[in-house]
């Protein structure tokens, strides 16, 4: 994002890309702070596997760590959350509520499990995992009613459509703050981007790195010219377009490399050249 500030000589040119770092965070609606990079834990195992992936990400420098109940790994974030030494409000905890608990009464109920097996008072922000028909707007009604009572710091969904987000927010009181798919360079979504940037929705991508689908030749020249890794090269893109990332990784090596995308700048032919690998192809 290129702005512009005003100094004594005229305009000055000031490109918020290059002020980047791993505590970087996007303001939400509400003026919730979400940070820019997390750890995605989906299918990682309940129990050290988990805890250790955690863990290592925190030690790192991450603050963000996205789970959900269907990856039934809630308790072991929870655990690693409390280990860590950090301060609670300093960390953004994501987690969601599955498809067989949609609904306004099931809904609350999930949430106050999560809450019990995270061991938190709270989560920073609490989605709807999956759209399902005839249940989104009494799901969404009991996130309205779990974040008045501060059981969630921010709501919103995941794997929502335009014409799925334009239904929902034709009946609902709070717009949902964010919205979680699946956007990585092969499956850029360019027109549900747009959408959401106009309505002021954050899109956070899930499996980023393609399931690590990264032996493209664009990538691996990429990497070469700016001395990183492929998987380097695709979450800056991520970040440059103001779209949250969250890879999942168990690996500390990789957990670490992951984070290491804030000391370079993909130029904007990059990005360009980047966007157009796009096939529309979904891993999910």
């Amino acid at each position: 994002m290129v702005i512009y500030k005003k100094n004594v000589g005229g305009l000055v040119k000031e490109d918020k890309r290059l002020k980047l770092r791993l505590d970087s965070t996007a303001e939400l609606l509400n003026g919730v702070e979400m940070p820019r990079l997390g750890l995605g834990v989906w299918n990682a195992k309940e129990g050290p596997e988990t805890e250790n992936a955690v863990l290592t990400a925190l030690k790192a420098g991450y603050r963000s760590i996205d789970t959900a109940s269907m990856y039934g790994n809630e308790a072991a974030v929870g655990r690693a959350v409390r280990a860590s030494g950090i301060p609670r409000e300093q960390i953004f905890v994501t987690t969601k509520v599955w498809n067989n608990d949609q609904g306004y009464d099931s809904t609350i109920k999930a949430c106050r499990a999560s809450l019990d097996r995270l061991g938190l008072d709270y989560v920073d922000l609490y989605l709807i995992h999956w759209p399902v028909e005839g249940k989104s707007k009494e799901t969404y009604k009991a996130l309205e009613d779990l974040y008045a009572q501060g059981l969630a710091k921010a709501i919103g969904v995941s794997n929502f459509d335009i014409a799925q987000l334009d239904e929902l927010m034709g009946s609902c009181r709070i717009k949902p703050m964010v919205n979680q798919v699946e956007i990585n360079p092969l499956h850029t979504q360019k027109k549900l981007f747009s959408f959401c940037r106009t309505m002021g929705i954050q899109l956070e991508a899930w499996r980023p790195l393609m399931y690590g689908k990264l032996d493209l030749p664009l990538l691996e020249e990429l990497a070469v010219k700016y001395g990183k890794s492929p998987a380097q090269i695709v979450i800056r893109w991520h970040l440059q377009l103001g779209i949250v990332a969250i890879p999942k990784s168990v690996n500390e090596e990789r957990i670490r490399e992951n984070a290491n995308v804030f000391d370079f700048e993909l130029e904007p032919e990059d990005m360009l050249r980047i966007d157009a690998l796009n096939k529309n192809y979904s891993t999910g």
